[in-house]
């Protein structure tokens, strides 16, 4: 993981600095002089060589400083933990969303299998694969949030709602606390996003579930299983889906790092105020602090969602563990 954290620092750092732009005369005022454009440099720690930069940055990144915005004049780090948790509920809603309509489809294939339910189903998986999520965001804006208004378009919550959050998972805070109206309202404000973010997922799952069921029902125990009389629901539900859901599992851990890198165009599509919307805005301003502090944020998360899947994996499968 600090191999791959280093090499994800170094490549972000030396795309950053080759990009044309210059994101001092891009904050400073047109009548600033070129002494006060020396002083900001020197600030942002932009007035030394590349590799002084670099081991500079590195070093108190170590230490958990990822130095102030450009553009926003904050700490990388707090602006980071305000948005983080945003996108971490959205994602993870998506994933949730993802696993159940995904399960659901590869169940309903498998139980029509040779008919028409499977030809509905792989049908209906290769129309979700064919449109990426930020299409399908736009889509979910056209039909629920112009021509049907049914759920909001931008944002978390309603100001209007006067729903007071102590931390920033609005969603979690409000289910544990009891607050209905919180709870309608922020799941409103997700339904769009989540549904643009799980839909093309869902198909992934579906399509390798329904894989590892068609393999599973031509198994000993499935046959067994039909002589003992046990209904066709029962047998797919109970007996092979359980044989088949580990590889499907971390395939779907896999995916979810994607997941996560497609909550940027979606965040700023929808306007929500999450990390991917702000690593568009620091983009824009160029701010190189908070890109690469972003990017870090992203790539450890991405690398710390396959350490788990590798865990789990492990987890279910004895021959791995005590081989």
């Amino acid at each position: 993981m600090a191999v791959t954290l280093f090499g994800v620092a170094l490549v972000v750092f030396v795309l950053l600095r080759v990009a044309p732009g210059d994101p001092i005369a891009m904050m400073i005022g047109p009548g600033a002089s070129p002494a006060d454009i020396v002083a900001l440099r020197a600030h942002y720690g932009l007035d030394g060589s590349l590799p002084m930069q670099f081991a500079v940055w590195l070093g108190a990144m170590l230490h958990g400083d990822f130095g102030t915005s450009i553009s926003l004049r904050r700490d990388v780090v707090a602006l980071i933990g305000e948005r983080l948790p945003a996108t971490l509920e959205l994602a993870f809603c998506a994933l949730g969303v993802a696993l159940v309509l995904g399960i659901a489809l590869a169940v309903i294939g498998t139980l029509g299998k040779r008919r028409a339910g499977e030809a509905v189903v792989d049908g209906a998986t290769g129309l979700l694969l064919a449109i990426p999520d930020f299409v399908w965001a736009l889509l979910l804006v056209l039909l629920f949030g112009v021509a049907v208004p049914l759920f909001p378009m931008s944002g978390r919550v309603d100001p209007s709602l006067g729903a007071q959050f102590h931390t920033p998972f609005y969603l979690l805070e409000a289910l544990v606390t009891g607050q209905g109206a919180a709870v309608r309202d922020a799941a409103a404000h997700l339904v769009m996003p989540v549904l643009a973010l799980a839909l093309p997922l869902a198909a992934i799952i579906a399509r390798v579930l329904k894989g590892a069921l068609d393999e599973a029902m031509v198994q000993d125990y499935v046959l067994l299983a039909r002589v003992k009389g046990f209904s066709e629901l029962r047998i797919v539900t109970r007996e092979a889906l359980r044989n088949a859901i580990g590889p499907t599992l971390a395939l779907t851990g896999v995916q979810f790092t994607f997941l996560l890198g497609g909550t940027v165009i979606v965040e700023r599509i929808f306007s929500f105020p999450g990390l991917g919307n702000m690593a568009i805005e620091g983009v824009i301003n160029r701010d190189l602090p908070l890109i690469q502090g972003i990017v870090l944020t992203f790539g450890f998360l991405f690398i710390l969602t396959n350490l788990v899947v590798d865990l789990t994996v492990v987890g279910l499968n004895p021959k791995l563990r005590h081989g």
